[in-house]
């Protein structure tokens, strides 16, 4: 299969519980992943953006990013690693959680958050509980693996419509509106107490 039809179209989108648990099936390998929303956050714009299996592709990434040109070792990720980062993690560590978490700051009753030494920020403990919930309710993942995923992640920002990605996609209409959400809430978080 053409690694964009196993995003595009998939057999099947995979949901949290196959991809956190034992068994996970993504590989331990590069590739490219696209995450699918079975509800929209509010403000995001859909028309354009593709569908598949009832749900709406709003973005894609990649693991690892293209290799550093300042003779720095290249990033040993994997998509595995980063799908379950996403799952689980905090938006410190994921910009796709960061937008998300933005975005449905109101819903959720969360926002951003200094945590630790106070240079991390995050949507604390709570709120980063609240978006998980939330994302193993209405999140689903495909992934192929490829030995360059920065080519075809490139070539989907090109000619997919995907709101949430903002790296190499200003020609969206939705870039400046959701660049200034998470900029406002980084500006919020800093004026508040650190999170200890």
């Amino acid at each position: 299969m053409v690694p964009e039809e196993a995003l595009l179209r998939p057999a099947r989108l995979c949901r949290a519980e196959e991809v956190r648990g034992r068994d996970c099936p993504i590989p331990a390998a590069p590739g490219v992943y696209a995450w699918y929303f079975t509800s929209l956050p509010r403000l995001v714009p859909v028309a354009g953006c593709h569908k598949q299996h009832g749900a709406v592709l709003l973005y894609v990434g990649i693991s690892p990013k293209a290799p550093p040109v300042n003779g720095r070792p290249p990033s040993r990720q994997t998509i595995r690693s980063r799908i379950r980062y996403h799952y689980r993690g905090n938006a410190a560590g994921s910009t796709l959680r960061l937008t998300l978490g933005s975005l449905l700051a109101d819903e959720l009753e969360i926002g951003l958050r200094r945590v630790g030494s106070g240079n991390r920020l995050t949507f604390g403990r709570e709120g980063e509980k609240r978006l998980t919930a939330w994302m193993v309710e209405h999140a689903q993942v495909v992934w192929t693996a490829t030995d360059q995923p920065w080519k075809l992640e490139e070539e989907l920002i090109r000619s997919c419509v995907l709101p949430l990605n903002l790296d190499q996609n200003r020609h969206s209409p939705f870039h400046s509106q959701l660049s200034a959400l998470r900029a406002a809430q980084r500006a919020h978080a800093r004026l508040l107490p650190v999170e200890r």
